[in-house]
């Protein structure tokens, strides 16, 4: 700024900038002030210019200009931060919701305090869906405080609205929609109530209470439904398959069975999103060594339901590229609905909008069934 209007000028004032300047002329109620000319008499009368003058009058003035650029890039850092953060690129539903932190702004005006808070965040999201422990156990594991997702923390209110975009669904707007998505993301299932479908044999721990159940039931051909209390009894498994097929529906795995009988390879189903039960079982089977083969439906809520199971438990995607889907896709059926995209493999989302149809596990299962045979 050059040029600077004061005023309204009294007549003292006005007095005191004629003499100032050695103007002949008074100026008027509002005067137009030159930074240059005011430079130029107090060079003249000082041997200093306006700025060292009013430093020396107030303290330093810092320099504004410069302050504003470093707070600019200091936001800046911290928002690319976020965006390229392994739990966002590993989850590309999350994009929306780093989106609407940015839109929200800094907590309290601080960049630092926003980072401790994202970083709660991204924490617990880190290891969402959980294996059915209760809100308070699993907030005191993540952020040493049992209180740390109560309802009305900052940091349970970034983490819902990021299951919002994971889920694809709407805030919850009562205690009990929020039960509801909490218990989605796999904290606080009850213990019989969450199951997951399994066939075959993916544990050979046969003394354990599960192994006798997976081969009781593998050798009649039938498949066996697994709660999470059963799974809590054991800590962890230790025999199991080098190979689990996990797959997303139930029909499949009912044509499996109906195809391999008693020799059916070893599969889990998680219906959908995986429950407490599901992500429990797979994080055993992972932990003990076995590679997790994953296939589901090729729509948007099919993408973020394999973008998590990667995320979380390590899966491998299986027959779910740009070109299993371009082999596979009809003329007709279902919309895609909102895709994002598929960190293991950055076209097949683009492929998926332009179609715009979604293609159905059920539509391979001949192919499926061919991979599992054994």
């Amino acid at each position: 700024m050059s040029r600077v209007k004061v005023g309204p000028l009294n007549a003292a004032q006005r007095t005191a900038i004629a003499d100032l300047f050695g103007s002949a002329r008074m100026p008027g109620e509002y005067w137009m002030v030159s930074l240059a000319q005011v430079d130029t008499v107090l060079l003249d009368v000082t041997g200093c210019d306006a700025y060292t003058v009013v430093e020396h009058l107030v303290g330093s003035i810092g320099n504004r200009s410069a302050e504003r650029a470093a707070a600019t890039a200091e936001r800046n850092r911290l928002w690319e931060w976020l965006f390229d953060h392994e739990v966002v690129r590993a989850q590309p539903a999350l994009i929306g919701w780093a989106a609407l932190m940015r839109r929200n702004g800094l907590v309290e005006g601080s960049v630092q305090r926003t980072t401790i808070e994202l970083e709660r965040a991204l924490r617990v999201l880190r290891e969402l869906p959980g294996a059915g422990v209760p809100l308070p156990v699993f907030a005191a594991r993540m952020l040493g405080d049992p209180h740390g997702l109560d309802d009305g923390t900052r940091t349970q209110a970034m983490v819902i609205r990021a299951l919002t975009a994971i889920y694809d669904s709407e805030p919850p707007k009562d205690v009990v929609q929020l039960r509801a998505l909490w218990e989605r993301a796999g904290i606080a299932d009850d213990e019989l109530s969450s199951t997951v479908l399994v066939a075959g044999v993916p544990t050979d721990d046969s003394n354990t209470v599960i192994g006798q159940i997976l081969h009781t039931c593998a050798g009649a051909g039938l498949a066996a439904v697994l709660t999470l209390q059963q799974l809590r009894v054991e800590a962890e498994l230790t025999e199991v398959a080098a190979r689990v097929w996990v797959i997303e529906n139930p029909s499949i795995l009912a044509m499996a069975l109906a195809r391999f009988g008693d020799r059916c390879p070893p599969m889990v189903c998680t219906a959908g999103w995986p429950s407490s039960a599901g992500v429990r079982l797979l994080d055993q089977l992972a932990r003990a060594g076995a590679e997790l083969r994953y296939h589901g439906d090729l729509d948007g809520e099919g993408l973020r339901i394999a973008a998590n199971l990667v995320a979380r438990v390590g899966v491998v995607p299986w027959r779910m590229t740009s070109t299993d889907y371009l082999a596979a896709f009809g003329s007709d059926g279902p919309s895609v609905g909102r895709v994002t995209q598929a960190p293991w493999d950055p076209e097949l989302s683009e492929h998926m909008r332009r179609v715009g149809r979604l293609v159905p596990e059920e539509r391979v299962v001949d192919l499926l069934l061919e991979d599992m045979a054994p």
